[in-house]
This record gives C-alpha cells, structure tokens and sequence, in this order.
C-alpha cells in the first residue's frame, strides 16, 4: 500500500460525503420556505438509509463476483472487506470511498419530487433503488459488467450516478404527478444564497468525486483535479452570456445551476481528455441544460428542481462528449471516435431504460403498500410541518395552519 494514495482517498471520501449536505442546501434554498427542512432530510437522510444499504449489501452486489449484470453476496455484511489492500489502499477505505457515491446518486433524485412525495415512501424507494438500480448499474461499469466488457467509458459516474439518478427522477416526477399549485401560482425559490453556498460546496467536494476516482494520488487524479476545475468554468460563461442574451439579466440561480451542469458534464470524462476538451465539454454542455429548463418551466412536467436537465442530460451530453474527446495520450483507454460515441449512446439508451423501467416498477410496489403522494392539506400546509412537525423559519406559519386545519 502507498501512504500518499491512503492519505488522498481519506481526503477524497470525506470531500464526497461533504456533497450530500451541499446538495441539501442547494435544494433547499430552490423551494418555498415552507417545504425547506424536509428537502434538506430528504438529502441529509441518505446519509443513513442509503449509507447502511450500502455496507450491508449494496457494495457485495456492486464489487463482488458475479455475472455482466449484478455482483454476489461475497461481501454481504461487509465480509472480507478488512485493511487488506485493493490496490494501493485498504480495501475497507475503497468501500467507504464508494458508499459516498451511493449516498449521493439516491439523494440526487429528490429534487425531482420534493414539495410533494411522502418521507417514509422516499426513504423506503432511495433504499431499495440503491441495491436493486445502483448497486447492479456500479457492478456493469465498475465491477467487471457487461457495459466496461462493451467498451463504456465512465471515469467517475456519467452514467452510473448522474444520467441513472436522471432517468430514476424524470419516472418519479411523472408517476406522482405536478405539484397541486404547479401552473397555477409562481414557486419562487425562497433562498437563494443558500442554493449559491451548496453549488460552491458541491464544486469543491467534487474534487474528490472526479480526482478521488484515480484512487491514488496521481498523474490521474491531477488531470481530473483540473479538469473539474474548468469545465464548470466554461459552462457559467456560456449559461451567462445565454441568459444575458435571452433575458438581459444574468441570474444566480442560473450561475448556480450552470457550476453544477459543468461538474456532470465533465464527470464521465474527467480523467481521460485533455483540460482544453474540459473547456469545451463545459461550454457545449450549458446550451441543451439550459433550454432544457427553459422548456421545463413553460411545460405541464413538474421535475420540481430540474434534475433531468441538469444531471440527466448534463451526464448525456458529457458521456457522448467523452467517446469524442477521449485521448489515449491524457490516460484514456481508447481515443475518441465515431465508434466510440456509438459505444457511449447505447450505454446511455441502457442506462435510461434501466433505471426508468426498475425505478417505475418500485415506485409502483411502494405505492400498492402505502401513499406515496402527500395529501392535498399536507402539501398546502407545507411539508416541513406535515412530515416533521417543526419549521425551517420560526414564523409561527406553520402552527397556525395547524390550528386552522383543525378546526375546517
């Protein structure tokens, strides 16, 4: 084992972790105060149910032997995954490395159904969706699976976290349906300094997601370091003279936006181009997420937070990009070509039609055991009261609205 890769991947797994309270900002402060609180648990709580799934089988189903699509039960319960080394870390460190993946990709989906979708259902599908949707697809790219056998290039989590979580959120949104206000009455985000505060904190944990991903402290992870730190640059220029052109006025929503579209973007490329195609993977990237909101905001799809546009798509565009940029000379396995990008595009097409089709049928199961889907009175009183009993803002709202429910 070597000291300084120990040392990194220690650094690396807590700058992950970080990302999960960073999201929980990021969202919270793109919803109505009244439903703040519960879109923070809906991340924080990952950390828990997610994180456990994870050490007690889901990271057997990801790294242990198996077939093209699903590992075995060798590691189940955390056997055999001691400090001896995988590599040039313990093995028990990879595994924790790893789980800060898992906690993430779950808590990625909320955004999609925050304001409406009941806590114990959510935390009972961000369970589950990690060992029977997660765990399979980290197996297939990751693991020895089918998709590294087909030749997929994934350096850090395009298709296994962000275009995966994507599909899984675009079927939630749909299954549940709009929010009861959605189209009828503006919901503005409540605060948005705390949205800018998690994307900042999002771009810095990402270092560990993309540099982490080498697994040693490295030429690998140097590339990746710095191609995390400019591809996002390229896309808040792009997004911002986008917005100026369309709107003239630049917003921080859509700055806050654009730093986390360019981390997805770059995610399944980070370690296999060069920092100029980082530039332009950032930059081509802002165009399809950005009129993809735009599309979004004047449709009847209610994907609360936009997590198809930014992650769905966001790791679609930067898989495509990362079978033309790819460069055997900045560590790639193969160089970009045509033959690449069809490689890219099926695995993308399998992965959409993988998380959709399980996360549907999931959400389906969860839904004959108990209600998914908040009532009318819960989501109007707001979800922090209805699912938590207590408030992000000590406004007495809440309580009041509690009294008056009461008494009609």
């Amino acid at each position: 084992m070597v000291a300084a890769d120990i040392v990194w991947m220690l650094v690396s797994s807590a700058l992950v972790l970080l990302m999960t309270p960073a999201l929980a900002f990021f969202y919270a402060g793109l919803v109505r105060s009244k439903n703040a609180l519960n879109t923070m648990m809906m991340s924080l709580c990952s950390l828990g149910f997610a994180g456990v799934a994870w050490a007690l089988l889901g990271y057997s189903l990801a790294f242990s032997d198996g077939n093209g699509v699903v590992g075995g039960l060798a590691h189940a319960g955390l056997m055999g995954v001691d400090l001896a080394a995988k590599g040039t870390i313990p093995h028990i460190l990879f595994m924790a490395y790893q789980a800060t993946f898992a906690i993430i990709t779950a808590a990625l989906i909320s955004g999609a159904i925050v304001e409406r979708m009941r806590f114990a259902p959510y935390l009972a599908f961000i369970t589950v969706w990690t060992l029977l949707v997660y765990a399979p697809m980290v197996h297939q790219v990751w693991g020895g699976g089918w998709l590294a056998s087909f030749g997929t290039l994934d350096y850090a989590g395009g298709t296994v976290v962000h275009i995966n979580a994507g599909a899984a959120a675009v079927v939630a949104a749909w299954w549940l349906g709009p929010r009861r206000d959605h189209g009828r009455k503006a919901m503005l985000p409540h605060h948005v300094p705390s949205t800018v505060l998690g994307a900042g904190l999002l771009w810095f944990g990402w270092f560990g997601f993309n540099a982490g991903s080498a697994l040693a402290a490295n030429n690998a992870a140097a590339l990746a370091f710095v191609n995390t730190l400019l591809a996002p640059m390229a896309t808040l220029v792009v997004w911002t003279l986008v917005e100026v052109a369309r709107t003239r006025r630049a917003t921080a929503v859509g700055a806050a936006t654009a730093i986390v579209v360019g981390l997805v973007a770059i995610t399944p490329a980070a370690g296999f181009v060069p920092p100029i195609a980082a530039l332009a993977i950032g930059a081509i990237a802002a165009l399809p997420s950005h009129f993809a909101l735009v599309w979004r905001a004047r449709s009847s799809f209610d994907d609360s937070l936009d997590v198809a546009a930014a992650h769905g798509l966001g790791g679609t565009v930067g898989a495509l990009l990362t079978g033309v940029f790819a460069s055997k000379a900045w560590g790639a396995p193969v160089d970009g070509s045509l033959g690449q990008v069809g490689i890219q595009a099926i695995s993308i097409a399998y992965t959409l039609a993988w998380s959709g089709a399980l996360s549907l049928g999931l959400l389906a199961l969860i839904g004959k055991l108990t209600p998914l889907r908040a009532s009318a009175r819960d989501e109007a009183l707001g979800m922090d009261v209805s699912q938590h009993g207590e408030e992000a803002y000590t406004t007495g709202e809440g309580a009041i609205l509690v009294i008056e429910g009461s008494k009609s």
